[in-house]
């Protein structure tokens, strides 16, 4: 090490001036996009090898001899500039899992894919302290390698002009002072990331690490995003009633950092992976096979043979586009799934959160401090000060949100879903910290009924009147791009199928006692590199793992546009569907039903551009638009979602438009002979076939708004 060390200076000098004169110019001159010198390490292992070794095994040391050279280089061009060096692109074999970083890693370069967590405030550190002798004024620099205690010098150096005195408070001892005004600050910050979801084996906790960050990385990252980090670790001693104890903390120093530019690299897709997965995409009934592979333990029957369909079409999503005016077009679909508790809605998020790459599950009644979107933590770093903790929305960021029983989430949260969910963005401003993360994830969410069971809906109510026995806000329900409502309703046909599946579900299983024990395999290993699985109806399905790699293949490599036949069908359903709501609108004047709004056509796009990355096309295809079409039509006519207007309000179009022909009535009549009596209302209204029913309720809410009022019994007046 101490060759290597010593002749670190001279070998970065000849690297710097052979490989790094023009980047250097442009530090000097102010024209490099950041203040540090990158290096490619494939350049420097092909320049020296052994050097390049050395530097992982001794980066502290070693950098710090090339920073040193590169200031003096600097210097020579007449610019006194100290810049650092951030090394990229290391090989595969520094590579680690943050929870196997231990003992024989520490002060060696190690890099590690990870997501952050929490983000401290910035704070200035000293890096080259200058101190004045009391005594005789003479001036000692010390350069401070530790940001957890201030060195001072152990004596005034002779050598550089002082008086030989040492610190202290005896007789001819002396005191330094911290000279502010010539000492070299830099800014600090810390970081606290977190391993990624996917590499965490089997129920273990995700392991977490403290970062500092120095210099020209500082501000440079927030809660939630993926970045492949270089580390240096090192150790903090650990105190146990003041005193030290042989127990080390290891803390890493954050030397570079990649943001992923590339999503899902995480899920290794090999050759062989994607020749099956485009001999799969090639399957005649692709979407009853994907279909079937979605929970396959819980049977799909009636309208959850939908829901399941749908859920395919949310994990593989539309293309999120960028317009050249900085509008964003989201490519998420959200999914709502209200029903009776026991209908299995908890295991289908559980299942789509092990599907899906990234994906986060929560349940609204044990989300944490930072709840959906992020939350100021106090203390978080031990220094007192708020630091920005990511909730499941930012985690989630490139993947699905799988929150179950969204209706118990805090009143707060589910406000600020509005715009998580349309700009895909969350804004925070809490504990003096203003930013956004950036939230770009479907929400696949699921609703229980405040009564314990959703009542019975009419022939003629649509899906708002079980939406408000959610309790959730009603403008929510817009943006979702498909609601299932799913009801435990008595079938006995129905009913015997799924008990015999659940039977069959159970004999299949293998005791986890028999697992633990070793004398029986866990199944679930037993499909990991398995492409097909058998069901307990006969029938086969994919498996997990292998439908993973499909999901992240097919978003990864394929972002279809829509062709002109495409595009024509779905402009050719939405006009047609505007214009034949206006043509059957009500029987009365003032009518207006909306079927559809701009933000149903979108949602309408992505579900065709979900159906093209389905099928690995590079282009969406008319057939792609019509399956989107028959899925979206299908579930509104489920649904009976005919005014769009009512999504919004909770209010539908025959009562809205009752009310306004009331209100119109009562003027008339109040015009005509200075009060409306009831009877005469009812007539009237009768002949534009509003029922007395719709009389009385838009009545009271005109007598509630204060619109009219009731001179006398059964007889009212404009206010």
């Amino acid at each position: 090490m101490s060759m290597q060390v010593q002749d670190a200076g001279a070998r970065w000098h000849t690297y710097l001036t052979e490989m790094k004169e023009e980047p250097i110019t442009l530090l000097c001159h102010g024209g490099a996009e950041e203040m540090a010198l990158h290096v490619d390490f494939r350049d420097l292992q092909a320049w020296d090898p052994d050097f390049a070794v050395g530097v992982l095994e001794h980066p502290r040391e070693i950098i710090r001899e090339g920073e040193n050279a590169l200031a003096a280089l600097c210097r020579e061009l007449g610019h006194a500039i100290d810049p650092p060096i951030r090394l990229y692109d290391l090989p595969p074999d520094v590579r680690r899992y943050l929870h196997e970083i231990g003992s024989d890693d520490i002060h060696k370069m190690r890099t590690a894919e990870v997501i952050i967590t929490r983000v401290s405030e910035l704070k200035p550190r000293i890096y080259d302290a200058d101190f004045r002798c009391v005594l005789c004024g003479a001036m000692m620099p010390v350069r401070q390698e530790s940001e957890q205690e201030l060195v001072e010098p152990p004596i005034c150096d002779t050598e550089r002009g002082g008086c030989g005195a040492y610190p202290g408070s005896g007789k001819g001892s002396t005191r330094f002072e911290l000279v502010i005004e010539s000492t070299r600050m830099i800014n600090n910050q810390f970081l606290e990331i977190q391993e990624l979801p996917e590499e965490v084996k089997g129920t273990g906790q995700p392991a977490r690490a403290t970062v500092l960050v120095e210099g020209d990385l500082c501000n440079q990252f927030l809660p939630g995003e993926r970045v492949t980090a270089n580390l240096l670790p090192y150790v903090h001693s650990e105190y146990r009633r003041n005193r030290r104890t042989p127990m080390f903390q290891i803390v890493h120093r954050l030397h570079s950092a990649n943001r992923e530019s590339t999503p899902f690299t995480e899920i290794v897709v090999t050759e062989d992976d994607e020749e099956r997965i485009r001999e799969i995409a090639a399957e005649p009934d692709l979407l009853t096979l994907l279909q079937n592979s979605i929970a396959p333990s819980i049977l799909g029957s009636g309208k959850l043979n939908f829901v399941k369909r749908s859920l395919v079409l949310q994990l593989f999503g539309g293309v999120s586009r960028k317009n050249a005016d900085g509008t964003r077009l989201r490519g998420d679909i959200h999914l709502l799934l209200m029903g009776d508790p026991g209908i299995a809605k908890s295991q289908l998020l559980t299942y789509m959160s092990k599907i899906s790459p990234r994906a986060k599950y929560a349940s609204g009644g044990n989300i944490s401090a930072a709840g959906l979107t992020a939350a100021a933590i106090k203390d978080a770093f031990g220094d007192g000060r708020f630091t920005l903790e990511a909730g499941v929305l930012p985690l989630a960021d490139m993947g699905i949100a799988c929150i179950d029983e969204i209706d118990k989430i805090g009143s707060s949260d589910r406000g600020s879903l509005h715009e998580a969910m349309e700009q895909q963005v969350v804004s925070v401003s809490k504990g003096g910290i203003t930013t956004q993360l950036k939230a770009r994830c479907s929400v696949l969410a699921a609703a229980n009924p405040e009564d314990g069971r959703f009542s019975k809906r009419g022939p003629n109510q649509s899906l708002m009147h079980s939406f408000k026995e959610t309790g959730l806000p009603l403008p929510l329900a817009s943006r979702f791009d498909i609601i299932w409502m799913m009801r435990d309703e008595a079938d006995p046909q129905n009913d015997t199928n799924i008990a015999r599946h659940i039977l069959q579900s159970r004999l299949r299983g293998v005791a986890e006692a028999r697992i633990d024990q070793g004398v029986a395999f866990d199944p679930q290993r037993e499909e990991e590199d398995q492409v097909w699985a058998d069901g307990v109806d006969g029938g086969r399905y994919l498996t997990v793992g292998f439908l993973r790699k499909y999901v992240a293949y097919a978003k990864r490599r394929y972002h279809p546009d829509l062709t002109a036949e495409a595009q024509a069908l779905l402009v050719e359903y939405y006009s047609a569907e505007r214009n034949r709501a206006e043509a059957e609108s009500g029987d009365y004047s003032g009518s207006e039903v909306i079927p559809m709004t701009p933000r149903q056509f979108e949602a309408l796009t992505r579900l065709t551009e979900a159906h093209a990355r389905m099928h690995l096309r590079p282009e969406a295809t008319a057939e792609d638009a019509g399956c989107a079409i028959s899925i979206f039509k299908h579930w509104r006519e489920e649904e009976n979602i005919k005014d769009e207007a009512e999504m919004q309000s909770g209010v539908s179009s025959s009562k809205r438009n009752a009310r306004s022909r009331v209100q119109v009535h009562v003027r008339d009549l109040h015009r005509e002979r200075g009060e409306a009596e009831l009877n005469e209302i009812y007539n009237r209204c009768l002949r534009e076939n509003i029922t007395e029913d719709q009389v009385d309720d838009a009545i009271q809410t005109l007598l509630r708004n204060g619109i009219i009022f009731e001179p006398h019994t059964d007889a009212f007046a404009i206010s």
